[in-house]
């Protein structure tokens, strides 16, 4: 009998909930597997799905939300063996469970924290509340993998952002095998979407897209790509958080700061007695 041919897993991209191939038709191989390299269509498909799911997502409550992502966490440690298989150390990826409860937990408190009633001279009432900006691009930063991923996908959803993730070209498999635990949890498709391929050729389409309202360039660490997709981004006035290497220290207590970066006040005035 002939040996057997090994076939490779082939891990594709994440877009609305499905898991399309780049319509390019192209992949590269990472532990010997393929993986979808992404192309300017796909990043372009992926913004269309997270804008979709922008009026559902942050219309739900915020309660809402909380429970979703709180099944993504429990999702999430159901797969615990399948990431560490995939190398990420263990420890890691209990950080990265507990990381997500963490940022589930905020939901229905962040408002309270960050909006309120504010005094005003006359018969009126006066409140800020938080909203989301929109659609935000995230890039992922290279290690840790898994924590890393995790520490700058739920800040954005949590609050009712819907996001495209350009996934680090050099750790996909765990940035996909995130994308299967999303899908089998209650996320509606388009609040996540990941693409995995080359930085250099998706971010820069997600930075000047027009419908794009923030970005996240966490895991640029060309200064020189960095300095240019900030200027696409300003084609659009895109809010734009662009962490000093300094900031990202992944085991520390992560605070408020990512979840009030991609959210807007919104203030109200209502006449008293009325």
């Amino acid at each position: 009998m002939s040996e057997r041919v090994a076939v490779r897993k082939t891990y594709k991209l994440f877009i609305g909930g499905k898991f399309p191939r780049s319509e390019s038709g192209r992949s590269y191989i990472v532990q010997d597997s393929n993986v979808a390299l992404a192309s300017r269509k796909d990043a372009r498909d992926a913004v269309v799905a997270a804008r979709a799911a922008v009026k559902g997502w942050a219309g739900a409550t915020a309660y809402n939300r909380g429970q979703i992502l709180y099944r993504v966490a429990e999702m999430l440690e159901g797969r615990r063996e399948q990431f560490v298989a995939l190398g990420v150390p263990a420890v890691e990826v209990d950080a990265a469970i507990d990381r997500w409860v963490w940022y589930a937990g905020w939901s229905d408190k962040l408002p309270q924290v960050y909006g309120g009633a504010n005094p005003v001279a006359g018969p009126y009432f006066n409140l800020s509340a938080p909203e989301p900006t929109g659609v935000v691009a995230v890039v992922a930063p290279e290690a840790p993998a898994l924590l890393g991923l995790v520490s700058v996908i739920a800040p954005a959803i949590v609050t009712g952002n819907t996001v495209v993730v350009a996934a680090s070209p050099s750790a996909p498999l765990a940035a996909v095998t995130l994308a299967e635990v999303l899908a089998t949890s209650d996320l509606p498709g388009g609040v996540v979407n990941i693409l995995t391929g080359r930085i250099s050729e998706t971010v820069p389409t997600l930075a000047g897209h027009m419908d794009v309202n923030a970005i996240d360039l966490t895991g640029v660490a060309d200064a020189e790509l960095a300095a240019e997709l900030e200027v696409k981004a300003a084609e659009n006035l895109k809010r734009v958080l662009r962490p000093a290497p300094a900031d990202q220290d992944w085991s520390a207590d992560p605070g408020t700061t990512r979840m009030t970066a991609f959210l807007e006040t919104k203030t109200v005035w209502h006449p008293k007695g009325v």
